[in-house]
């Protein structure tokens, strides 16, 4: 998948205004619409332009992807990194909402806006409510808090416009407290901490959705921990007890005689705190010795002269 620049398609600068941006559009759209149109590509651009405009008319959308297509140009494969959404606060649903005729858009566009339950909508029009607008925003917080609980200073970026009609963004801390047992794709309520209401009414919410950050040791799922746990062949074949790290400290695991790659040893009530809680599973992954001096080398010389094994012998070879 390549890396669009909607700007170059839109043919405007990338400070460009929002009443510059809405011009360029209006001219374009005139120029490449297909039942008026006799350039041979006018549908082709007419959807790239509707696209391009879809992003760049939203101030949230375009902060998004001004942060995030500074070190892309356009044509470089792209894919975009884990998480490249935490930490915007934006305004309307709590869903990724395309607009317009998002089915018709590329697959660039939907790996952005339109893949997940969580992200950018433009609100759109808005009927008069003396309650402010809710909310939301993506935030990423250590594994580890959701074992004990926390507060913790976040800083959001709120996409703006300023006076001329140009798009920055402006950060604010808040201090939030992490609950004990949160979990992935929780979402953490702050009262009144929205937009301001209209006529004297109170603030909308802010909702934060809790990502993990990636873990040195484990994976997660629901309440439940996976972690992988090299283990030599002999302690596989004949059995053993080893240390493990478990988020309460280490503790001795035992490992079956016989265990093969990739069996499941399952730790009751090790993952994240719960009603119930969740479970710790260790998955074996059998390590192979090296064969780097002459000496191991003999080692498995001998293991393949007097084993009678063939890993293949279930696919009749």
């Amino acid at each position: 998948m390549e890396f669009k620049d909607y700007y170059q398609i839109m043919g405007v600068k990338k400070d460009a205004t929002q009443d510059e941006i809405k011009r360029a559009y209006r001219k374009l759209a005139r120029k490449y619409h297909p039942d008026v149109s006799k350039e041979p590509d006018a549908e082709t651009r007419f959807k790239e332009i509707g696209e391009a405009y879809e992003v760049l008319k939203d101030p949230e959308k375009r902060a998004a992807y001004d942060q995030l297509g500074a070190n892309w140009k356009a044509g470089q494969d792209f894919h975009p990194p884990p998480d490249w959404d935490a930490g915007f606060e934006f305004s309307g649903g709590a869903g990724f909402g395309g607009g317009g005729d998002a089915e018709a858009f590329s697959d660039f566009f939907e790996s952005l806006f339109g893949q997940r339950g969580a992200g950018f909508r433009s609100s759109g029009r808005r009927s008069y409510s003396a309650r402010g607008e809710d909310h939301h925003a993506k935030i990423l917080i250590d594994l580890d808090d959701a074992f004990e609980g926390a507060t913790r200073s976040i800083v959001l970026q709120v996409p703006e416009l300023d006076a001329e009609g140009r798009v920055h963004t402006r950060k604010r801390t808040l201090n939030v407290r992490i609950p004990k047992g949160v979990k992935q794709g929780q979402h953490i309520r702050l009262a009144g901490q929205g937009a301001p209401g209209m006529g004297g009414g109170p603030a909308g919410d802010l909702y934060l959705e809790v990502e993990f950050r990636p873990h040195p040791f484990y994976h997660v799922e629901g309440r439940d921990l996976y972690l992988d746990l090299p283990v030599a062949p002999w302690e596989a074949a004949l059995g053993a007890t080893v240390k493990i790290p478990t988020p309460g400290g280490q503790v001795d695991l035992k490992i079956p005689a016989g265990s093969a790659q990739g069996r499941k040893l399952r730790l009751k009530g090790r993952g994240i705190p719960g009603r119930p809680p969740g479970d710790l599973y260790v998955v074996l992954q059998i390590a192979l010795p090296p064969a780097d001096t002459e000496k191991a080398k003999e080692f498995y010389r001998r293991m393949q002269q007097e084993l009678d094994f063939n890993p293949r012998k279930h696919l009749g070879v």
